[in-house]
């Protein structure tokens, strides 16, 4: 074995962090400076769900599958964002909705038997931590999971899941799409709502995935209770952030935003994962500093990450991958 590293794995925090679509933005102020006190004393007012950050249970349920009250923050174990972890790198095209077999093949692809995902902190590299900006193409159009992977993160006994994307789930499971209680369904880059984007781009079927009413309209109460009757049964809407509540819901805490060097680490090789949110009371989440602890030798020989918040510069020439333009064009040429 050879020396031991530390890779950062988080988005560096700022007032101008790129923020969900409706979240405040962070308001940072001094309380005493170096000029007038001698002491440089900061404070912050924002969303605790703000860049690279921590969910806990009841962030976005009253119960969970066992019936009891929805854990807060302060509730949870203290290594339930820590410990062994490993990447599965996801090659999907954009805005694809995850499912087991995508978990599968990732496995498959990197060696790693899912069988020993027991336990451990599952990071999941989709590319998307490259685009991590104040865009369409990282929120709008985000890689993400549903009820399908949330399933599968359960009955794989996973302690935690990590994503380098905007949520735990897809954004039309989100109240970016037709769900929540804004409902937002927000306008997309060709001017109609997102929605509507994603009829004309993969059918109506596909997107009955992520709308109650149209799951039902399509394919009957009785297989949207076999889908998501469980959510349903305990007091949720089912297509509502399913895969938060499967995996909330059973215990099973996740890591949104995932970013910084995370190109670094290989997938299927085990490391350390270090995270730990706030010991906040009552807390529904906190924002979190995430490492891996890893073999200096199985670091992949990839540049440095760097940030340029505001679409001044980031997956140009710094190296970071495609730009946001670029992978929306991937997008919407799919289908020429």
């Amino acid at each position: 074995m050879g020396k031991k590293v530390y890779v950062d794995l988080a988005h560096p925090f700022s007032a101008e962090i790129p923020r969900w679509p409706y979240f405040d933005k962070p308001a940072i102020d001094n309380a005493h400076t170096m000029a007038k006190g001698g002491v440089l004393t900061s404070k912050i007012t924002c969303t605790m769900h703000t860049g690279t950050h921590c969910d806990a249970p009841r962030h976005v349920m009253e119960y969970e599958f066992d019936g009891r009250r929805a854990r807060y923050t302060h509730e949870m174990p203290v290594d339930a964002y820590t410990g062994d972890a490993v990447v599965l790198k996801l090659d999907v095209e954009p805005w694809t909705l995850i499912t087991g077999e995508h978990l599968d093949a990732a496995c498959k692809a990197c060696g790693f038997d899912p069988a020993d995902l027991e336990g451990k902190v599952l990071c999941l590299n989709t590319g998307m931590h490259r685009l991590f900006d104040d865009s369409k193409a990282y929120y709008h159009y985000s890689i993400g999971t549903g009820v399908d992977a949330g399933k599968w993160f359960v009955d794989h006994k996973v302690k935690c899941v990590a994503m380098d994307s905007q949520a735990l789930d897809h954004p039309l499971h989100t109240a970016m799409g037709n769900n929540g209680m804004t409902r937002m369904n927000l306008l997309g880059a060709t001017g109609k709502p997102i929605t509507e984007e994603y009829k004309e781009l993969f059918g109506e079927e596909a997107y009955a995935e992520f709308d109650k009413e149209e799951y039902i309209r399509i394919h009957g109460q009785a297989a949207y209770d076999e889908k998501f009757g469980d959510l349903e049964n305990i007091g949720c809407w089912g297509t509502w952030e399913p895969c938060h509540k499967e995996m909330l819901g059973h215990g099973i805490v996740g890591v949104e935003n995932l970013g910084g060097d995370l190109d670094k680490i290989p997938a299927g090789k085990v490391f350390t994962f270090l995270c730990f949110p706030l010991r906040w009371y009552m807390g529904d989440g906190s924002m979190a500093r995430c490492a891996a602890q890893i073999d200096e030798d199985l670091l992949l020989d990839v540049p440095d990450r760097t940030y340029a918040y505001g679409g001044t510069g980031f997956g140009e020439a710094e190296g970071n991958g495609d730009s946001c333009l670029e992978y929306m064009q991937k997008l919407f040429n799919r289908n020429k």
